[in-house]
């Protein structure tokens, strides 16, 4: 047996022991949210993984990371240390998964869409039809939320946002924008009366927010003194108040658009000068250039385009 043979069996390299990316992936999960838990449902890991994660990195480098408490996991100086680096390479690995879908010419493969809940489930639907028969080798998610999920890390390839994104790597079109207003069911106005001012209102049953005060604020401001208790159904989801509304249960506020194309809603004639809606649609620049991404950029504006501005007969 040679040298170089004894040598290799008896010192293992460097190299062989160096932490697998997976490893890597789970700590930054875990520095970030501070618990197993989150970190596996970020991640979409159980989380006896994600703590077997943790113990193989600190063995392969032979160093502790965290400190056990009965909150969670609390990073340590030397993680805090290490993390930095980390999450850049989490964004530079992001940044190359982008390069390499500007490179597909193919109207195949998948594109991600994330919305608000309301433009998910009531509005992008009927979007997608058209576009589902033009290209139907291109596979659609969908992720609906409130959040702003982040282009930047491949959270989704296109955003359908209501406010303009401010990140310079973003491509971002202003479609237009969706008045907002008060309105109610033809069941519930038949059953209680039309307001015809705002001061009325307080004579009605007010569907509203639950912990934002973004209702009041506004009423509060334009002189309709507003108080969280004159609100007898209360939810921070705008699904779920959209369909209280439906339902005929009270007043409240909405998109123009979806008032307009729902049977039985109503708009009240009055004006509460609510700011509306900005629609902005907005990619990865470097997603721009990908052939399928930029076909369903393009269908998605056509087809909001029209819902923001198309007349209802």
């Amino acid at each position: 047996m040679s040298n170089h043979s004894l040598f290799s069996f008896d010192r293992p390299s460097k190299m062989n022991r160096e932490p697998d990316w997976s490893l890597w992936r789970s700590f930054s999960a875990v520095v970030k949210h501070g618990s197993l838990s989150a970190a596996a449902r970020e991640l979409g890991l159980s989380q006896p993984t994600l703590g077997r994660h943790i113990e193989a990195l600190e063995q392969a480098l032979d160093l502790s990371l965290f400190e056990r408490t009965l909150s969670g996991l609390k990073a340590n100086p030397a993680a805090l240390r290490l993390y930095e680096p980390v999450a850049a390479a989490e964004t530079a690995l992001a940044q190359a998964a982008i390069l390499a879908e500007s490179a597909q010419a193919e109207f195949s493969g998948t594109v991600r869409i994330t919305a608000s809940t309301v433009v998910s489930n009531y509005v992008l639907p009927t979007l997608l039809l058209p576009i589902r028969e033009r290209y139907p080798a291109i596979a659609v998610e969908t992720v609906p939320s409130d959040a702003a999920e982040n282009l930047l890390l491949r959270e989704a390839d296109i955003a359908i946002r209501m406010f303009r994104p401010t990140q310079l790597e973003l491509v971002a079109k202003k479609l237009g924008e969706i008045p907002v207003l008060t309105c109610a069911h033809e069941n519930y106005l038949a059953r209680r009366g039309i307001p015809t001012k705002p001061s009325e209102l307080y004579d009605h049953d007010m569907i509203g927010f639950d912990r934002s005060d973004l209702i009041i604020s506004h009423a509060n401001h334009i002189g309709l003194p507003l108080r969280r208790d004159q609100f007898v159904l209360r939810t921070d989801s705008q699904t779920q108040m959209w369909e209280l509304l439906r339902a005929g249960l009270g007043i409240g506020f909405a998109q123009k658009s979806l008032i307009d194309r729902t049977p039985g809603m109503v708009a009240l004639g009055f004006d509460l000068a609510i700011p509306p809606l900005q629609v902005w649609l907005t990619t990865h620049k470097e997603l721009f250039t990908s052939h399928r991404i930029r076909a369903i950029y393009d269908a998605l504006a056509e087809g909001l385009i029209g819902y923001i501005n198309a007349p209802i007969d």
